[in-house]
């Protein structure tokens, strides 16, 4: 996950400072030290770094910091402030035209950044938010682009216009418009061609839609997995042919996270949304303060409620509350809880957002194997649907059926019956554990 190791560094430097009563100038020095050198780690540029680790300093070595109360303390809220200032300080939104006026927005981008799977991504937010979006197939290069095109807009509920790959990318984009325009579309969405690398043909062709079209925002896709040539990418085509904002894909993956740090203070322009996986929900809004909050090991929790409510039914959520006070529920709602986990992400992202748990996620991680949990599905999914509606008519006939239909040994299906049963009782014996009506704030704790 992003910014893991970067977030491990950072709260060992933090955890060091809260432990002084008093700070002197050489802790604050020296802690920045580490700052500094964590940052560096991450692939955050030198220049955004060098520039970072001096405005905390001046801040942070004043008299109402070294002599007040929490001083360690202080100086965690002032990288906290810092951070949220170097990514923007302000959530920006993709500018969309008022009423049925047709923005047009051109994806631009090199090849392999994932720029056509986060065109047909940003179509379904837009959908979601009454936008009525298009998507214009312009890449008439790769093999393939317009039908990954095509297959992903199909899966969005989004219309793709398209003229083959003999039309040129211009006429293509001018079609589109005159399309969204006599069928009422009002967001057209240019998926254009991306190169291996930056070339003047591909900059020329940017510049030729932009000079036939009028393009409401250039917004780049840039993977965060290339670390400082995201950052020189993003410089590059904001002063070749000027962006409005980027796109950070991989977020996920095994990336260092400093390009999320630099892009900002580099081209001066935002980071609109960060791509978290490769699902087509998996495109989360880009909020500088909560990524400033995950990176100190701080949670995110507006994020975590966000997904909850973006992934769970509600009248699902409400059944199953009434089932855990009553200590009713069998497998087919152990199966569905699981289904509500994966659709927020897995376990780890749930954790990855809750405030102290990043020090206890390498514990939990080997805790909760998430290939563990594909083994309970196809366990639970060998059983009858009376037996998942009654756990405790499995006698040692019915379980060994059920090992064999899940390709598993008789003592994991025991294992799984064993906790389920333990999870029954320990409902039974702390009702109200969840919150009462609907509306209401649970009070439900996990037991870390």
């Amino acid at each position: 996950m992003a910014f893991e190791s970067l977030s491990d560094k950072l709260q060992n430097v933090f955890k060091n400072l809260r432990s002084k009563g008093r700070l002197t100038e050489a802790d604050v020095k020296t802690a920045l030290k580490e700052v500094k050198l964590a940052l560096l780690e991450a692939d955050v540029s030198f220049k955004v770094v060098k520039q970072f680790v001096k405005s905390v300093q001046e801040r942070a070595i004043g008299q109402d910091v070294m002599n007040g109360l929490n001083p360690g303390q202080m100086v965690i809220k002032i990288v906290n402030e810092e951070l949220v200032s170097l990514m923007g300080s302000e959530t920006t939104e993709i500018a969309l035209r008022p009423g049925n006026e047709v923005t047009v927005l051109m994806m631009v981008g090199l090849q392999g950044a994932g720029k056509t799977t986060t065109t047909a991504k940003i179509a379904g937010k837009l959908k979601a938010k009454g936008r009525k979006p298009l998507l214009a197939a312009c890449d008439v290069y790769r093999p393939a682009a317009i039908k990954q095109l095509q297959i992903n807009g199909e899966k969005q509920g989004v219309e793709v216009f398209s003229m083959g790959d003999k039309m040129s990318p211009v006429d293509i984009a001018k079609g589109a418009v005159e399309h969204a325009k006599s069928k009422g579309f009002n967001v057209v969405i240019l998926d254009t061609a991306g190169r291996l690398h930056i070339d003047e043909n591909m900059m020329e062709e940017l510049q030729n839609i932009k000079t036939a079209v009028d393009v409401t925002q250039t917004i780049l896709v840039v993977d965060a997995m290339t670390g400082q040539d995201a950052v020189n990418v993003s410089d590059t085509f904001n002063q070749k042919i000027g962006i409005d904002g980027v796109i950070l894909t991989k977020l996920d993956g095994d990336t260092r996270g400093g390009a999320a740090l630099s892009i900002k203070a580099t081209c001066g322009k935002p980071i609109l949304y960060v791509g978290m996986g490769e699902k087509l929900s998996d495109l989360e809004q880009f909020y500088p303060d909560r990524m400033a909050s995950r990176i100190l090991g701080m949670g995110d929790v507006m994020s975590l409620i966000e997904k909850a409510q973006a992934n769970i039914d509600e009248e699902k959520a409400r059944d199953m509350e009434q089932k855990l006070k009553k200590a009713q529920f069998g497998f087919d709602d152990y199966l569905e809880s699981m289904n509500q986990v994966k659709k927020m992400g897995g376990i780890s992202s749930i954790l990855s957002m809750m405030p102290g748990m990043s020090a206890k996620m390498p514990d939990i991680e080997s805790a909760v194997d998430e290939k563990k949990m594909g083994r309970i599905e196809a366990i639970i999914l060998s059983m009858t649907p009376k037996e998942r509606s009654n756990p405790d008519i499995l006698n040692p006939s019915r379980k060994k059926r059920i090992a064999k239909g899940a390709g598993v040994d008789i003592s994991e299906v025991n294992r799984l019956v064993k906790q389920f049963e333990q999870t029954r009782k320990m409902m039974k014996q702390i009702p109200g554990m969840m919150g009462g009506k609907s509306g209401k704030r649970g009070k439900f704790k996990l037991p870390f």
